[in-house]
């Protein structure tokens, strides 16, 4: 089995599709996807599909929609016999769970590259690292879920997963403006403080490739222009860290070029002291 939940919701064994094409059995499924190996309580799902109002036949019609899921596992696994279903969507007390391996899911393989693309980052293995969170960012084929209706269990996890996907990306910029590659970050740096318009680290980023591409007054004019988002939004001043870092840029720092010594840190972080 494979399933996809990082972009469109598509779920495969032996290449038949088995995501049904109703709403709430497409939640039941997606949430199962999250955590292979794990028993999801009945009440988990109800809420999920139903939230706080649940009808009186919630639990008798979330019982319809595992068996829906399991005839097309079951035809998908070409047995006639439903018991290899009911041993891959499995009812255990409480609950039901998907026994399936993490890794048949794409967020446990994206997991697992960031964790190594981490790894590489705090070792100084600045190629390795990119590498690793390239290749975990490409495993995304849109927003997480985009097609399938969530309610209040699956939306914190799509939240969650949205949020590290942000990260990553900083992550892997940051991996990239140390190996040099301002110029080719730019086009990418500008739609995504465009997408995020108060994200100061993704404003620090764009400030310094710019800065490294000789565009010094292009990442002065970045500075500028979110300091009067902030204090006209929000009533604040930029952090002290882009306060420094747009000091550097005015005083043509040095430490601006290349990131002195052995430090590790982040490109926000170059002036967080």
């Amino acid at each position: 089995m494979k399933i996809q939940v990082l972009g469109p919701l598509n779920a495969e064994v032996n290449g038949e599709s088995i995501a049904p094409t109703a709403s709430k059995p497409r939640q039941i499924l997606a949430l199962l996807a999250l955590y292979p190996g794990r028993v999801m309580p009945v009440p988990t799902l109800m809420e999920e599909v139903w939230g706080t109002e649940l009808p009186q036949s919630a639990l008798t019609t979330l019982q319809t929609y595992i068996l829906q899921l399991r005839r097309r596992l079951g035809t998908a696994m070409g047995r006639a016999d439903p018991g290899g279903a009911k041993e891959v969507l499995a009812t255990r007390h409480g609950g039901y769970l998907l026994q399936i391996a993490p890794e048949s899911v794409d967020v446990h393989e994206y997991d697992r590259l960031v964790a190594e693309g981490q790894s590489a980052f705090e070792a100084g293995d600045d190629e390795r690292a990119a590498a690793r969170l390239r290749k975990a960012l490409g495993l995304w084929q849109g927003p997480a879920l985009v097609d399938v209706r969530v309610g209040p269990i699956l939306e914190i996890d799509v939240m969650r997963l949205e949020e590290s996907r942000l990260v990553t990306v900083e992550r892997r910029i940051d991996v990239d403006l140390r190996l040099g590659r301002h110029t080719e970050l730019i086009a990418e740096l500008t739609e995504l403080i465009a997408r995020h318009p108060q994200h100061e680290s993704l404003h620090s980023q764009a400030m310094v490739a710019l800065y490294r591409s000789g565009r010094q007054a292009t990442a002065l004019d970045i500075y500028r222009r979110l300091r009067v988002r902030l204090i006209d939004e929000l009533g604040v001043e930029p952090s002290p860290q882009l306060q420094r870092l747009h000091q550097a840029m005015l005083a043509v720092d040095p430490a601006l070029d290349v990131i002195a010594g052995s430090r590790r840190g982040s490109t926000f972080d170059l002036y967080v002291g």
